[in-house]
Order: C-alpha cells, then sequence, then structure tokens
C-alpha cells in the first residue's frame, strides 16, 4: 500500500492511499462508507478517529486501524465496498507525513560519501536532528536561506516508524518499520560548517522535501537493494545504491532504539550516497531558478524548484 495525503481545491490534507496508478482513495470516506454499510450509526466520526488527517495518527490507531483497513480491502476485492476515490490527476500531493514525533537523520551513512567527503568510516551512526518545520510538500519551493551560498541536495531513504521499539535487535528491526518514502536532506553548508555540530545547516524551514508517498514493507520489502538518483535541472548528480550503506536500516532502527524509544509515526533519515555539490570539483551550489529531481526504486519521484528565503 502506497499511503499519501492529498488535497482538492484548497481543502485540507487528508489521509489516502494509492488505488494502482491513477486512483486516490479517501481512507476516511471510504471507512465511513464501509461503516455506514454495516449499521454503525456513528460511522463518520469512527472513521474520522482511525483515518485523522495526520499519518503519525494514523500509525498510532496501530492494529485497531490496521484491521478496519484490511477489512475494507478485502470487502473491495469482494464487490462489497466502492472506496471513495478520485483521479490521482485532480489531486494535490502533500508530504506523506507532516508531523513526526521525531525526524532523526543520520550521517556518513554510505562508503562512497565518506570517500568523497574526505571522513573515515564512523563506528557508530551520526546522528543529527531537522523538525516538522523543515518538512516540505512535493512541488513546493525549497527556500534557500538568506546569506546561504552553498545551498546542497541530499536523497535519502526515509524510513518511517510503524510501532513502538525500545531495544529492539537488529533480527526483529525491519518488523518495527511501516514503511519508507523520499527524504531530500537539503543542507545550508555555510551554515552546516560553521562548528562541529552539523545541525544549523539541516534545520531551517523547507529544507526538508519529503514524498511523495510512504510505500508499506509489502510494496518494498528489501529496503537494501534500492537505488538512490538526483538530478538538478536534468543533470544526474547522484546515482547511489543502499547496497553501499554501512548502516543499514535494521542497524539504524536497532541502534535507535537503543537510545530513546522509537514512536509510531517517527521519521528516520538514512544518509545519502556520494555526488552532492559541496564535494564536486569545482564545488556546485543549488542557485534560484533550479529543479531539483530525486526518486528512489519503488517509491516515486520527489521534484522541487528552488528560491531565495
Amino acid at each position: 500500500m502506497k499511503i499519501v495525503r492529498f488535497s482538492q481545491n484548497g481543502t485540507a490534507p487528508r489521509l489516502g492511499c494509492f488505488m494502482g496508478e491513477d486512483r486516490v482513495v479517501d481512507l476516511a470516506a471510504s471507512c465511513a462508507a464501509y461503516l455506514a454499510g454495516r449499521g454503525v450509526v456513528r460511522a463518520g466520526a469512527i472513521a474520522d478517529a482511525l483515518f485523522p488527517q495526520s499519518t503519525r495518527g494514523f500509525l498510532e490507531g496501530g492494529v485497531a486501524t490496521q484491521e478496519v483497513l484490511a477489512a475494507m480491502i478485502d470487502a473491495t476485492k469482494a464487490g462489497k465496498l466502492q472506496p471513495v476515490a478520485h483521479p490521482a490527476g485532480a489531486v494535490r500531493l502533500h508530504a506523506p507525513i507532516a508531523d513526526p514525533g521525531k525526524f532523526i537523520c543520520i550521517g556518513l551513512n554510505y562508503k562512497d560519501h565518506a570517500a568523497e567527503t574526505g571522513n573515515p568510516i564512523p563506528k557508530e551512526p551520526p546522528i543529527f536532528p531537522k523538525w516538522a518545520n523543515a518538512i516540505l510538500d512535493p512541488g513546493e519551493p525549497i527556500l534557500r536561506p538568506r546569506g546561504e551560498k552553498r545551498l546542497d541536495w541530499e536523497v535519502e531513504l526515509g524510513v518511517v516508524i510503524g510501532r513502538t521499539a525500545r531495544h529492539v535487535s537488529k533480527e526483529q528491526a525491519l518488523d518495527y518499520v511501516y514503511g519508507y518514502t523520499i527524504v531530500n536532506d537539503a543542507s545550508a553548508r555555510d551554515f552546516q560548517f560553521v562548528t562541529s555540530q552539523w545541525a544549523a545547516g539541516k534545520i531551517p524551514d523547507t529544507l526538508a522535501p519529503v514524498g511523495p508517498y510512504i510505500a508499506d514493507r509489502a510494496e518494498i520489502p528489501d529496503p537494501h537493494v534500492l537505488s538512490l538518483k538526483t538530478w538538478v535541472n536534468g543533470n544526474l548528480m547522484q546515482d547511489g545504491t543502499t547496497r553501499n550503506f554501512i548502516f543499514d536500516v535494521r542497524d539504524i532502527v536497532s541502534y535507535l532504539s537503543g537510545l530513546m524509544t522509537l514512536a509510531p509515526g517517527d521519521l528516520i533519515a538514512t544518509g545519502t550516497p556520494a555526488g552532492v555539490g559541496f564535494s564536486r570539483k569545482p564545488p556546485v551550489a543549488l542557485q534560484p531558478g533550479d529543479t531539483v529531481r530525486l526518486e528512489i526504486t519503488g517509491l516515486g519521484v520527489l521534484e522541487n524548484p528552488v528560491k531565495d528565503a
């Protein structure tokens, strides 16, 4: 399943999923129809609770939400439910998760990226934060912070946690993942390298485009065989693979769960492969008017223009 947040004609974003490639199902409206057909009087209120506008809220519903969703899918396949759906071309897609409880980023997590930046292979995953203010919808402009001259791109596999995880083993770690998405860990290098702490170059508004959807683990059974690509103005800049991870998704989830409790709706950006702008010779920086296009196997395309803040 591919989870989205979508809107029509300026309405508030709603939770949905793709039906094939050309239809978007409104999950709350479809659930209300499903429950009403079974004689539930408060069908609308219950459906809104199970499928809120918040993706984190949806994941926090846990077994209750997933069981109703599975029943709706079965009813649809049996011809007993006609989901409320819209043509994909008639809706606007938003970041598929806009309110993660935690937005955790891993640095220097590809062998080729560590090499291009002249850094040794880290012994443990470097960690830094982003916050929800940085999350940006597909198609919306990345705003280059005032005073920044070295704005950069970073295509990253985003991991969305689906179950509460604390001290989980590497062998069990993927059981706690709901799914995957694309993250652009856009980086203001002038701010990033002022001190040894990277966060100043990572946290400005709009520096984390996310999307276009979250593919669940049935869609992405193995996150360690994916291709990642970045184009800037049509020029291929990054062409990597998650086979080149230093710490794979199992390592990362297990490691982080030993430091803190991971919760449904937490978002983890797992690092970028080689090909970023600041390490090129000569360096390349994003400019107003540029367009950044990211693609990861099975996760669609995430594209954003660049403007000055």
